[in-house]
Protein backbone atom coordinates (compact mmCIF):
# COMPACT_ATOMS: atom_id res chain seq x y z
CA UNK A 1 0.00 0.00 0.00
CA UNK A 2 1.32 3.46 -1.18
CA UNK A 3 2.23 5.59 1.69
CA UNK A 4 0.60 9.18 1.93
CA UNK A 5 3.08 11.65 1.51
CA UNK A 6 3.34 14.21 4.29
CA UNK A 7 1.42 16.90 1.95
CA UNK A 8 -1.51 14.62 2.34
CA UNK A 9 -1.44 13.54 5.96
CA UNK A 10 -1.29 17.72 7.28
CA UNK A 11 -4.56 18.15 5.03
CA UNK A 12 -1.97 21.16 2.75
CA UNK A 13 -3.41 22.44 -0.39
CA UNK A 14 0.03 22.35 -1.78
CA UNK A 15 0.48 18.51 -2.25
CA UNK A 16 3.09 18.02 -5.10
CA UNK A 17 6.45 19.28 -6.05
CA UNK A 18 4.76 19.72 -9.11
CA UNK A 19 2.17 21.87 -7.52
CA UNK A 20 4.89 24.34 -5.45
CA UNK A 21 7.07 24.56 -9.06
CA UNK A 22 3.34 26.18 -11.18
CA UNK A 23 2.55 28.86 -7.99
CA UNK A 24 6.48 30.23 -7.96
CA UNK A 25 6.43 29.68 -11.53
CA UNK A 26 3.82 32.07 -11.83
CA UNK A 27 5.36 34.21 -9.30
CA UNK A 28 8.35 34.60 -11.02
CA UNK A 29 6.57 35.60 -14.16
CA UNK A 30 4.49 38.43 -12.76
CA UNK A 31 7.79 40.07 -11.73
CA UNK A 32 9.82 39.43 -14.99
CA UNK A 33 11.67 37.00 -13.90
CA UNK A 34 10.24 33.57 -15.16
CA UNK A 35 12.59 33.20 -18.36
CA UNK A 36 15.38 34.19 -16.30
CA UNK A 37 15.43 31.73 -13.64
CA UNK A 38 15.13 27.80 -13.40
CA UNK A 39 13.92 26.29 -10.88
CA UNK A 40 15.52 24.16 -8.22
CA UNK A 41 14.17 20.53 -6.11
CA UNK A 42 11.01 21.89 -3.61
CA UNK A 43 11.03 20.57 -0.64
CA UNK A 44 8.27 20.88 2.06
CA UNK A 45 9.07 21.55 6.01
CA UNK A 46 6.24 20.35 7.60
CA UNK A 47 7.59 22.00 10.79
CA UNK A 48 6.73 25.36 9.22
CA UNK A 49 3.90 24.35 6.98
CA UNK A 50 6.22 25.83 4.06
CA UNK A 51 7.16 24.79 0.72
CA UNK A 52 10.65 26.18 -0.12
CA UNK A 53 11.28 26.22 -3.58
CA UNK A 54 15.39 27.12 -5.13
CA UNK A 55 15.51 29.73 -7.72
CA UNK A 56 18.72 29.26 -10.14
CA UNK A 57 20.38 30.96 -12.79
CA UNK A 58 20.38 29.80 -16.33
CA UNK A 59 23.85 28.23 -14.87
CA UNK A 60 23.20 26.71 -11.95
CA UNK A 61 24.14 29.09 -9.32
CA UNK A 62 21.84 29.53 -6.68
CA UNK A 63 20.26 33.20 -6.80
CA UNK A 64 17.14 32.65 -3.80
CA UNK A 65 14.62 30.57 -2.30
CA UNK A 66 10.51 30.88 -2.24
CA UNK A 67 8.40 30.43 0.76
CA UNK A 68 4.91 29.09 -0.13
CA UNK A 69 2.37 28.67 2.70
CA UNK A 70 1.14 24.90 2.30
CA UNK A 71 -2.26 25.50 3.57
CA UNK A 72 -3.12 28.81 1.59
CA UNK A 73 -1.09 28.65 -1.37
CA UNK A 74 0.27 32.56 -0.63
CA UNK A 75 3.68 32.99 -1.24
CA UNK A 76 5.37 34.43 2.36
CA UNK A 77 7.69 37.74 1.62
CA UNK A 78 9.15 37.42 4.96
CA UNK A 79 10.72 33.79 3.95
CA UNK A 80 11.17 35.15 0.24
CA UNK A 81 14.09 36.51 -1.80
CA UNK A 82 12.98 40.10 -2.36
CA UNK A 83 12.68 40.09 -6.76
CA UNK A 84 15.79 43.04 -6.42
CA UNK A 85 17.97 40.47 -4.65
CA UNK A 86 17.56 38.05 -7.02
CA UNK A 87 17.66 40.42 -9.65
CA UNK A 88 20.95 41.72 -8.31
CA UNK A 89 22.64 38.38 -8.22
CA UNK A 90 21.51 37.25 -11.71
CA UNK A 91 23.54 40.21 -13.32
CA UNK A 92 26.24 39.97 -10.55
CA UNK A 93 25.74 43.16 -9.08
CA UNK A 94 26.42 44.40 -5.59
CA UNK A 95 23.15 43.09 -3.71
CA UNK A 96 24.77 45.41 -0.57
CA UNK A 97 23.64 48.18 -2.46
CA UNK A 98 20.07 47.12 -3.10
CA UNK A 99 19.53 45.92 0.88
CA UNK A 100 21.13 49.19 2.17
CA UNK A 101 18.83 51.08 -1.00
CA UNK A 102 16.48 53.85 0.98
CA UNK A 103 13.16 52.80 1.35
CA UNK A 104 10.48 56.01 0.23
CA UNK A 105 9.53 57.76 3.24
CA UNK A 106 6.48 56.13 4.58
CA UNK A 107 3.12 57.94 4.51
CA UNK A 108 0.62 57.83 7.38
CA UNK A 109 -2.78 56.85 6.07
CA UNK A 110 -6.12 57.53 7.97
CA UNK A 111 -8.58 54.78 6.95
CA UNK A 112 -12.17 55.48 5.16
CA UNK A 113 -14.06 52.74 6.54
CA UNK A 114 -17.01 52.93 8.09
CA UNK A 115 -18.84 51.57 10.72
CA UNK A 116 -19.84 48.01 9.48
CA UNK A 117 -21.31 44.72 11.07
CA UNK A 118 -20.70 42.19 8.55
CA UNK A 119 -22.77 38.53 8.00
CA UNK A 120 -20.85 35.46 6.84
CA UNK A 121 -17.01 33.57 6.62
CA UNK A 122 -14.55 36.42 8.35
CA UNK A 123 -11.68 35.68 5.88
CA UNK A 124 -14.17 36.04 2.80
CA UNK A 125 -15.26 39.45 4.48
CA UNK A 126 -11.75 40.39 5.35
CA UNK A 127 -11.10 39.91 2.09
CA UNK A 128 -13.32 42.67 0.67
CA UNK A 129 -11.02 44.97 3.07
CA UNK A 130 -8.55 47.67 1.24
CA UNK A 131 -5.08 46.40 2.58
CA UNK A 132 -3.76 48.57 5.58
CA UNK A 133 -7.71 49.76 6.53
CA UNK A 134 -7.60 48.46 9.82
CA UNK A 135 -5.77 50.17 13.20
CA UNK A 136 -6.16 47.64 15.64
CA UNK A 137 -7.89 44.24 15.73
CA UNK A 138 -9.17 42.44 19.13
CA UNK A 139 -10.91 39.40 19.04
CA UNK A 140 -12.36 36.53 21.01
CA UNK A 141 -12.48 33.07 18.62
CA UNK A 142 -14.62 30.25 19.26
CA UNK A 143 -13.83 27.93 21.30
CA UNK A 144 -12.71 24.69 19.30
CA UNK A 145 -14.90 22.42 21.85
CA UNK A 146 -18.07 25.19 22.47
CA UNK A 147 -21.30 24.00 22.26
CA UNK A 148 -22.36 23.24 18.02
CA UNK A 149 -24.66 26.26 17.85
CA UNK A 150 -21.85 28.42 18.76
CA UNK A 151 -19.02 26.26 16.85
CA UNK A 152 -18.85 23.77 13.81
CA UNK A 153 -14.88 22.55 14.69
CA UNK A 154 -14.99 18.72 14.92
CA UNK A 155 -11.26 18.37 14.59
CA UNK A 156 -9.08 20.44 16.15
CA UNK A 157 -6.18 20.32 13.29
CA UNK A 158 -9.56 21.77 11.40
CA UNK A 159 -10.22 24.37 13.75
CA UNK A 160 -6.12 25.92 13.83
CA UNK A 161 -6.56 26.40 10.41
CA UNK A 162 -9.40 28.27 10.24
CA UNK A 163 -7.73 30.46 12.79
CA UNK A 164 -4.81 30.66 10.36
CA UNK A 165 -6.45 31.56 7.72
CA UNK A 166 -8.19 34.55 9.65
CA UNK A 167 -4.74 35.36 11.13
CA UNK A 168 -3.17 35.56 7.93
CA UNK A 169 -5.72 37.50 5.96
CA UNK A 170 -6.06 40.11 8.71
CA UNK A 171 -2.52 40.56 8.12
CA UNK A 172 -2.78 42.14 5.12
CA UNK A 173 -6.21 44.87 6.19
CA UNK A 174 -3.72 45.75 9.64
CA UNK A 175 -1.90 48.63 9.26
CA UNK A 176 1.67 48.22 9.52
CA UNK A 177 3.17 48.04 12.91
CA UNK A 178 -0.41 47.82 14.46
CA UNK A 179 -1.55 45.76 16.80
CA UNK A 180 -3.62 42.47 16.78
CA UNK A 181 -5.04 41.27 20.29
CA UNK A 182 -6.67 38.34 20.90
CA UNK A 183 -8.35 36.82 24.18
CA UNK A 184 -7.64 33.04 24.40
CA UNK A 185 -7.76 30.29 27.18
CA UNK A 186 -6.61 26.22 27.14
CA UNK A 187 -9.44 24.21 26.46
CA UNK A 188 -11.46 20.95 28.61
CA UNK A 189 -12.50 18.23 26.38
CA UNK A 190 -14.43 16.23 28.87
CA UNK A 191 -14.10 12.50 28.66
CA UNK A 192 -16.76 10.33 27.20
CA UNK A 193 -16.54 7.87 30.12
CA UNK A 194 -15.35 6.96 33.08
CA UNK A 195 -12.87 4.90 32.06
CA UNK A 196 -10.94 7.87 29.62
CA UNK A 197 -9.11 10.50 30.96
CA UNK A 198 -10.47 14.14 30.52
CA UNK A 199 -7.51 15.85 28.10
CA UNK A 200 -6.96 19.63 28.14
CA UNK A 201 -5.26 21.66 24.72
CA UNK A 202 -2.97 24.45 25.37
CA UNK A 203 -4.78 26.17 22.24
CA UNK A 204 -2.90 30.08 22.90
CA UNK A 205 0.42 28.68 22.56
CA UNK A 206 -0.48 26.77 19.07
CA UNK A 207 -2.09 29.99 18.57
CA UNK A 208 1.34 31.69 19.20
CA UNK A 209 3.05 29.85 17.14
CA UNK A 210 0.30 30.52 13.88
CA UNK A 211 0.73 34.55 15.12
CA UNK A 212 4.69 33.97 14.21
CA UNK A 213 4.61 32.04 10.89
CA UNK A 214 1.66 34.60 9.54
CA UNK A 215 4.32 37.78 9.95
CA UNK A 216 3.36 39.15 13.48
CA UNK A 217 6.13 39.85 16.75
CA UNK A 218 5.01 39.09 19.87
CA UNK A 219 4.80 42.39 22.41
CA UNK A 220 2.61 40.91 25.63
CA UNK A 221 0.58 38.35 27.26
CA UNK A 222 -2.07 39.81 29.65
CA UNK A 223 -3.58 37.78 32.29
CA UNK A 224 -7.13 38.42 32.75
CA UNK A 225 -7.80 37.02 35.99
CA UNK A 226 -11.33 36.46 37.09
CA UNK A 227 -13.08 35.76 40.62
CA UNK A 228 -12.18 32.71 42.21
CA UNK A 229 -15.27 31.11 42.19
CA UNK A 230 -15.73 31.93 38.39
CA UNK A 231 -13.32 28.56 37.46
CA UNK A 232 -15.54 25.82 39.66
CA UNK A 233 -18.25 26.00 36.93
CA UNK A 234 -15.89 23.83 34.70
CA UNK A 235 -15.77 20.80 37.66
CA UNK A 236 -11.85 20.99 37.26
CA UNK A 237 -10.11 20.29 40.61
CA UNK A 238 -13.58 19.31 42.28
CA UNK A 239 -12.19 15.36 42.68
CA UNK A 240 -9.06 16.45 44.15
CA UNK A 241 -11.05 19.15 46.71
CA UNK A 242 -13.08 15.71 48.23
CA UNK A 243 -10.19 13.33 48.37
CA UNK A 244 -6.96 15.37 48.53
CA UNK A 245 -4.96 12.50 47.05
CA UNK A 246 -1.53 13.60 45.49
CA UNK A 247 -1.92 12.92 42.00
CA UNK A 248 -5.07 14.26 41.95
CA UNK A 249 -4.49 17.57 42.00
CA UNK A 250 -5.88 20.02 39.04
CA UNK A 251 -6.23 23.52 39.29
CA UNK A 252 -9.21 25.40 39.04
CA UNK A 253 -8.80 27.73 36.13
CA UNK A 254 -9.58 31.88 36.80
CA UNK A 255 -7.67 33.19 34.11
CA UNK A 256 -7.80 33.50 30.28
CA UNK A 257 -4.51 35.29 28.05
CA UNK A 258 -4.59 38.56 26.12
CA UNK A 259 -2.12 38.27 23.79
CA UNK A 260 -1.38 41.20 21.89
CA UNK A 261 0.94 40.90 18.82
CA UNK A 262 2.37 43.50 16.26
CA UNK A 263 2.05 43.78 12.63
CA UNK A 264 5.59 42.95 11.73
CA UNK A 265 7.61 46.10 10.68
CA UNK A 266 11.17 48.45 10.70
CA UNK A 267 8.81 51.25 12.33
CA UNK A 268 9.30 52.20 15.89
CA UNK A 269 6.08 52.48 17.49
CA UNK A 270 6.72 56.05 18.22
CA UNK A 271 6.48 56.81 14.34
CA UNK A 272 2.67 56.37 14.36
CA UNK A 273 2.31 59.19 17.19
CA UNK A 274 5.02 61.86 15.86
CA UNK A 275 3.54 61.46 12.20
CA UNK A 276 0.09 60.90 13.00
CA UNK A 277 -1.74 63.59 10.64
CA UNK A 278 -4.09 65.04 13.52
CA UNK A 279 -1.84 65.95 16.65
CA UNK A 280 -5.23 67.00 18.32
CA UNK A 281 -6.49 63.75 18.16
CA UNK A 282 -3.18 61.75 19.57
CA UNK A 283 -3.13 64.36 22.50
CA UNK A 284 -7.00 63.92 23.35
CA UNK A 285 -6.44 59.94 23.00
CA UNK A 286 -3.94 60.10 25.87
CA UNK A 287 -4.38 57.46 28.85
CA UNK A 288 -6.05 58.75 32.16
CA UNK A 289 -3.92 57.54 35.61
CA UNK A 290 -5.52 54.86 36.58
CA UNK A 291 -4.14 52.32 34.04
CA UNK A 292 -3.64 48.76 34.56
CA UNK A 293 0.67 49.08 35.71
CA UNK A 294 0.85 44.67 35.62
CA UNK A 295 -0.34 42.18 33.07
CA UNK A 296 -3.16 40.86 35.59
CA UNK A 297 -5.96 42.62 35.33
CA UNK A 298 -8.26 41.68 37.43
CA UNK A 299 -12.16 42.03 35.89
CA UNK A 300 -15.19 40.44 36.42
CA UNK A 301 -17.06 38.10 33.77
CA UNK A 302 -19.64 38.73 31.44
CA UNK A 303 -23.41 38.20 33.05
CA UNK A 304 -27.09 38.42 31.29
CA UNK A 305 -25.49 37.73 27.84
CA UNK A 306 -27.15 36.45 25.24
CA UNK A 307 -24.00 35.11 23.82
CA UNK A 308 -22.89 31.60 25.55
CA UNK A 309 -18.68 32.75 25.78
CA UNK A 310 -19.22 36.98 26.08
CA UNK A 311 -16.42 38.46 27.39
CA UNK A 312 -17.12 42.19 29.49
CA UNK A 313 -16.75 45.45 27.75
CA UNK A 314 -14.44 46.52 30.35
CA UNK A 315 -11.85 43.94 29.05
CA UNK A 316 -12.36 44.90 25.25
CA UNK A 317 -12.25 48.80 26.76
CA UNK A 318 -8.94 48.29 27.99
CA UNK A 319 -7.30 46.63 25.15
CA UNK A 320 -9.24 49.44 22.57
CA UNK A 321 -7.97 52.18 24.90
CA UNK A 322 -4.39 51.28 25.29
CA UNK A 323 -3.78 50.08 21.69
CA UNK A 324 -5.39 52.62 19.28
CA UNK A 325 -6.12 56.30 19.01
CA UNK A 326 -9.98 57.92 18.91
CA UNK A 327 -11.35 57.67 15.68
CA UNK A 328 -9.28 54.33 14.71
CA UNK A 329 -10.62 51.26 13.27
CA UNK A 330 -11.31 48.40 14.93
CA UNK A 331 -11.53 44.88 13.61
CA UNK A 332 -13.39 41.81 15.42
CA UNK A 333 -13.98 39.09 12.76
CA UNK A 334 -15.23 36.74 15.32
CA UNK A 335 -17.69 39.46 17.12
CA UNK A 336 -20.58 37.43 18.58
CA UNK A 337 -23.01 39.70 20.21
CA UNK A 338 -20.79 42.88 19.14
CA UNK A 339 -18.89 43.91 22.41
CA UNK A 340 -16.20 45.25 20.46
CA UNK A 341 -18.21 47.21 18.98
CA UNK A 342 -20.08 48.49 21.45
CA UNK A 343 -16.54 49.04 23.54
CA UNK A 344 -15.66 50.94 20.12
CA UNK A 345 -18.09 53.31 20.19
CA UNK A 346 -18.25 54.14 23.75
CA UNK A 347 -14.49 55.38 23.17
CA UNK A 348 -15.43 57.43 19.99
CA UNK A 349 -13.54 54.43 18.11
CA UNK A 350 -14.68 53.12 14.49
CA UNK A 351 -15.65 49.03 14.40
CA UNK A 352 -15.96 46.35 12.04
CA UNK A 353 -17.71 43.50 13.00
CA UNK A 354 -17.87 40.22 11.20
CA UNK A 355 -19.83 36.89 12.30
CA UNK A 356 -21.28 33.75 10.49
CA UNK A 357 -24.47 33.41 12.76
CA UNK A 358 -27.06 34.72 11.72
CA UNK A 359 -29.18 35.23 15.14
CA UNK A 360 -25.45 37.22 16.20
CA UNK A 361 -25.87 39.82 13.36
CA UNK A 362 -29.45 40.14 14.16
CA UNK A 363 -28.28 40.98 18.00
CA UNK A 364 -26.15 43.46 16.82
CA UNK A 365 -28.24 45.62 14.59
CA UNK A 366 -30.76 45.11 17.61
CA UNK A 367 -27.73 46.71 19.81
CA UNK A 368 -26.13 49.23 17.74
CA UNK A 369 -29.59 51.62 18.06
CA UNK A 370 -27.77 51.76 21.90
CA UNK A 371 -24.26 52.39 21.32
CA UNK A 372 -22.94 55.42 22.07
CA UNK A 373 -21.36 58.07 19.45
CA UNK A 374 -23.01 55.87 17.10
CA UNK A 375 -26.27 57.36 14.33
CA UNK A 376 -27.35 53.34 12.99
CA UNK A 377 -28.61 55.14 10.27
CA UNK A 378 -24.64 55.10 9.05
CA UNK A 379 -24.01 51.92 9.78
CA UNK A 380 -22.93 49.77 6.89
CA UNK A 381 -24.42 46.06 6.86
CA UNK A 382 -22.43 43.54 4.51
CA UNK A 383 -22.77 40.37 3.31
CA UNK A 384 -19.83 37.99 2.57
CA UNK A 385 -18.96 39.34 -1.25
CA UNK A 386 -21.23 42.11 -1.10
CA UNK A 387 -22.00 44.81 0.85
CA UNK A 388 -25.24 47.18 1.61
CA UNK A 389 -26.26 50.22 3.32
Amino acid sequence: MKQETVAKQRGYNVLTVTDAKEIVSHWLAGIDLANATELGLPEVDDRYHIWRVPVRSPQGSPVGEVAIDAYTTEILPAKTTRAEIITARLLRQDEQKVKRKRKPKKEYKLSQLRNTIGWGDCVDLVDDLPSDSIDLIFTSPPYFNARPEYSQYEQYETYLLKMRQAIGSCHRVLNEGRFFAINISPILIRRASRNEASKRIAVPFDLHRIFIEEGYDFIDDIIWLKPEGAGWATGRGRRFAADRNPLQYKAVPVTEYILVYRKQTDLLIDWHIRNHPQPEVVADSKVADGYDRTNVWKIQPATNSKHPAAFPQELAEKVIAYYSFKNDVVLDPFAGSGTVGAAAANLDRRFVLFDSNRAYIELMQEAVVGWKNIDPRSVEFAIAGRSKD
